[in-house]
């Protein structure tokens, strides 16, 4: 046995520890005839921190991946991390900004190589972060999204779900970005409420046309004025009988002159408004679906913003130059102004309380505005080309997955969201316009119409060519020009070169093709991680047209991509792929169950023919103490690295899952951290005592015989709690599984068992004592991996370390007998200390309490006896007993002894004074002890009057607070919520008063 500190450190001990588990291979042992268990994690951005939502994610990981190694299992946990497109390159931009320079000043190529020099700096915070936590993830194997062979299943991808259709290029609106100057998906937008206007304006009547009550005008009104200037239509509902007159005929656009119809739409709501709604396809998302019903083609959709969203001429050239460079919203304040000008605003008017009317311009509105979830800027519907996947074609077999039951959604209740949100899945728009990110493979040249070779720079009206590698694309696009005539030589340049390529005076004689300067989404890589991290790939991977050999072709789409080829990790070929995929968990927050989980759910059902994972585990946000969401701007965020720095990663880890309830957010709680920090110190100072009374390591699996019922009732309890672990980690009950050990090793083992084996500990127990102690340790493990690594060697000389023990097979029942009589004599003490404490008797007081024989059957009687006598000692040294007196019969046992003494007078076992015998019972069993001598029992009473007076006017107090409607509807959310603790606390206590005070008669 190793001397163990005084006072537990967990500093001292956790970082030593990772290194010894890393360094040994210790996190995936060679297991290849164990049955496989197979989980990734949510790669972190390359970009990230630890924060408390990952130390959630990841601990919960980590208990699971642990208790399956433990049992025997392959158990590979897949680590890596995301390359982060958006969020890199502006880490990178950043850096160049700092120093006066801007990535435009680098070739794509240049810029890409800084990125990496960052990654290689810089970008492996997270990871050493991981590890602090105690993550035990195979980091021999680590992934990173633009590593060499993860590009090629991209590749793979896009190019497969391109040649099968589900990939396509676009003309529609996205969401973006000005701020990025990028396309970014509806779920990486966020909404927040802005106070903005209503405008209304007339817009006149073309051709003499009135409506029925004469007016030459229609009145629209909009929150965003400046798009007007790209008005197409005015809507109306075909049943608003106040427009039927002009349904079809056109009114004339102010400020542009534009002649713009008059449609039908349901879109238009009679209610909202004049019931009329001006129409711009290309600048709002509802627009765009009432411009396609109205026969608008996307092409023909009018653009009047640049990526920067500033104002630039329409194809129809009828934007005044005054407006041109201007800012959207400047555009807005100089609309407002003309139509103003014009008489064709129509003023918001309001009336003072005397009945004085003012006019403003717009009427003030509440406006759900989109903002992106990174930049921070507005972001704008914008019209442009770009790449999407056919989600609803994908997402029909992983609908079916769930229904079926392939995958099983843990909580079931969010199963009504996924599908709800798969079953109205929109286009998935994968198309970024970065320079970081996988490249996408298609490369455009001009068409050939009508015999012509046609060079388009808008990149809208070109010919495809997608394909594995730039050599494929040249391939299929030397076959398309000579099948249509032009057997000219083919070559590859770039977008910037291609107008001085093929301007006047160059030679006729080449056709040049240039890549998508676009990137993938994120996203669309990362769902891939669970077949992709695993070789694939690999062994599917078909030579070019050309022959070239695997390796010339991957480095050609490493080129083409910006990828280094150095960065890959080994791989293992596809034996990896079919032993551990599908995989059988995947532990997600709730929050990316559309970002990550739906994807890797569609993709790995398509490309692998099976689910990705088996089960499907959410869980909740962690969110502030009051409940609220953690954010910097309310300076709530918690660091979990700090947590760790004061209490250890062990009780950070403990909290994550004690508070993890299924279908519940995390309340962050620091003192419960705290607390947990003192449940591993009482862990640590119960295994010094054990090591202090010669207890050391057990050399069994198996549980040793007993024959103290003691230690019976201690293997018994071993027995039951590793039956209640392995069915919360099962059914993925974390707060249940932590509440089951945590009770075992606080009130059964330390409270209970050591405190009873004090004094007897013969040889038998410090055995049955070593080897629950070894129980323990490897069922805390997975929930505290540092301490119980640490006492497992202190315990003795092991041939293996914990992290790779046998998870317990006690092969042991339960001794009901056994159970029944340390319970008994649990629950007498327990009673007997907290009277103590209520009535105030000293500690060191000895006292006799004893039950009314007349009230005792002969069969409970003789148990009583039975029990009292064999646990006598027990019972003087914990519970401060004298004696054991059977009123009413006689019988007394000296409890220091255990003996009965010869029977005594009736007067010897009589309480003699009414009223101060205080009550008590114990499995069923009403016992009794009398007060004269031990205490002054007047004085007593009091003392109990008085402090129950205090508390119950505090108690009343409070809850006159709660009961006041104003207070409760206007007082601060977390106020409320801590008078109604309080008056609970308060509460108690009265009662436990109240009930002391009852007791004294």
């Amino acid at each position: 046995m190793t001397e163990l500190a005084k006072t537990f450190d967990p500093a001292s001990i956790e970082a030593r520890w990772y290194q010894h588990w890393e360094a040994n291979g210790l996190f995936r042992p060679e297991r290849p005839d164990a049955q496989p268990f197979t989980i990734v994690n949510p790669p972190p951005n390359v970009t990230g921190s630890l924060h408390i939502g990952h130390a959630l994610d990841n601990t919960l990981q980590d208990i699971v991946i642990r208790y399956e190694r433990l049992r025997g299992k392959d158990a590979l946990w897949v680590v890596g991390t995301d390359h982060a497109g958006i969020a890199t390159q502006m880490v990178v931009e950043r850096q160049l900004e700092a120093r006066q320079d801007k990535r435009t000043n680098y070739t794509r190529e240049q810029f890409i190589d800084k990125v990496w020099e960052w990654k290689a700096e810089s970008g492996g915070t997270i990871t050493g972060q991981l590890r602090r936590l105690g993550c035990s993830m195979d980091w021999s194997r680590e992934q990173f999204t633009m590593d060499p062979h993860f590009t090629r299943a991209v590749v793979k991808v896009f190019v497969d779900l391109y040649n099968e259709g589900l990939i396509y290029r676009d003309k529609r609106l996205v969401n973006w970005d000005p701020g990025l100057k990028t396309a970014i998906s509806d779920l990486e937008v966020e909404t927040r409420e802005v106070q903005g206007g209503f405008w209304h304006f007339r817009y006149p009547l073309a051709d003499g046309a009135r409506l029925d009550d004469g007016r030459e005008f229609i009145e629209v009104a909009t929150t965003r004025p400046e798009t007007m200037l790209a008005d197409m239509a005015v809507a109306i509902n075909g049943a608003d009988e106040r427009y039927q007159s002009v349904i079809g005929k056109f009114v004339i656009l102010p400020i542009t002159g534009r002649r713009i119809p008059i449609v039908a739409d349901d879109h238009a709501d009679p209610e909202l408004g004049s019931g009329a709604v001006k129409i711009t396809p290309g600048h709002d998302f509802n627009d765009f679906e009432v411009g396609r019903r109205a026969g608008i083609k996307a092409a023909d959709m009018l653009n009047m913003l640049d990526a920067d969203a500033r104002v630039v001429q329409t194809a129809d050239g009828l934007i005044p130059a005054d407006y041109l460079g201007l800012d959207r919203f400047e555009a807005r304040k100089a609309v407002v102004a003309q139509m103003k000008a014009l008489g064709l605003l129509i003023p918001h008017v309001t009336k003072d309380k005397e009945g004085n009317q003012t006019e403003h311009d717009a009427e003030p509105r509440t406006i759900q505005t989109p903002y992106g979830d990174r930049s921070g800027v507005v972001i704008e519907p914008w019209l442009t080309d770009q790449w999407y996947v056919d989600a609803a074609t994908l997402a029909q077999p992983a609908i079916e997955a769930v229904k079926s039951g392939a995958i099983e959604i843990v909580p079931k209740s969010w199963e009504k969201t996924y599908f709800n949100w798969m079953e109205n899945i929109q286009p998935w728009c994968v198309s970024r316009q970065l320079w970081w990110g996988h490249r996408i493979p298609a490369w455009f040249g001009p068409k050939v119409s009508n015999g012509k070779i046609m060079y388009d720079l808008g990149m809208t009206n070109v010919e495809v060519f997608v394909a594995d590698t730039q050599l494929d694309a040249l391939i299929q696009a030397e076959r398309y020009y000579a099948n249509a005539g032009h057997a000219l030589p083919v070559e590859v340049t770039t977008l910037n070169m291609l107008p001085s390529l093929t301007g006047k005076g160059n030679d006729p004689n080449n056709i040049w093709i240039y890549q998508e300067t676009d990137v993938l989404d994120t996203w669309f890589s990362s769902a891939l991680w669970p077949f992709a991290t695993l070789g694939w790939p690999e062994g599917e991977h078909h030579p070019s047209p050309a022959g070239e050999g695997p390796g010339v072709g991957a480095l050609s789409q490493v080129q083409d991509v910006g990828q280094h080829p150095t960065s890959t990790p080994p791989l293992q070929g596809r034996g990896l792929l079919q032993r551990h995929y599908p995989n059988d968990l995947l532990i997600s927050g709730f929050d990316i169950l559309f970002f990550w989980d739906a994807r890797m759910a569609m993709q790995g059902i398509h490309f692998m023919k099976d689910v990705p994972w088996k089960r499907l585990y959410l869980h909740g946000l962690v969110r502030a103490a009051d409940g609220q969401k953690m954010s910097k701007s309310k300076g709530n965020v918690v660091d979990p690295l700090g947590l760790i720095d004061r209490y250890g990663a062990d009780a950070l880890r403990f909290f994550m899952a004690a508070m993890e309830s299924q279908g519940r957010d995390v309340k962050m709680d620091e003192k419960r951290v705290e607390g947990y920090r003192n449940f591993a110190t009482k862990l640590w100072n119960a295994t010094r005592f054990a090591m202090s009374n010669g207890i050391g390591a057990s050399s069994a699996v198996a549980a040793p015989p007993a024959t103290l019922a003691v230690n019976k009732w201690i293997i018994g309890e071993v027995v039951e709690t590793v039956a209640a672990l392995d069915k919360a980690l099962a059914e993925l009950r974390f707060d249940a599984a932590a509440n089951a050990i945590y009770h075992f090793v606080w009130d059964q083992f330390c409270d209970w068992y050591l405190e009873l084996i004090k004094g007897a500990l013969d040889d038998e127990t410090k055995v049955v004592a070593g080897w629950v102690l070894d129980q323990i340790l490897v069922m805390l493990h997975p929930f505290m991996p540092f301490i119980t690594e640490e006492l497992w060697h202190a315990l003795g000389t092991r041939d293996y370390e914990l992290i790779v023990a046998k998870w317990p097979e006690p092969g042991a029942a339960v001794d009901p007998q056994a159970k029944a009589e340390v319970e008994w004599v649990v629950e007498l003490l327990a009673n007997l200390r907290s009277i103590r404490t209520e009535v105030g008797i000293p500690p060191g007081q000895r006292i006799i309490i004893g039950p009314d024989s007349r009230k005792l059957d002969d069969a409970t009687r003789q148990i009583l006896i039975s029990r009292f006598s064999k646990h006598g000692p027990a019972l003087a040294r914990i519970g401060k007993l004298q004696a054991v007196v059977f009123f009413n019969s006689g019988i007394r046992i000296n409890s220091e002894s255990g003996r009965q003494e010869d029977r005594v007078e009736e007067s010897q076992t009589s309480f003699a004074i009414p009223g101060s015998a205080v009550p008590f019972a114990a499995k069923g069993v009403e016992y009794t002890f009398g007060l004269e001598g031990l205490i002054d029992v007047p004085a007593e009473k009091a003392r109990l009057a008085k402090a129950l007076e205090a508390v119950s006017k505090e108690a009343k107090s409070l809850e006159g607070r709660l009961n006041n409607p104003a207070f409760v509807e206007k007082a601060k959310p977390e106020a409320v919520e801590k008078a109604r603790a309080d008056h609970a606390e308060k509460s108690a206590e009265a009662e436990r008063l109240a009930a002391a005070l009852a007791r004294l008669g």
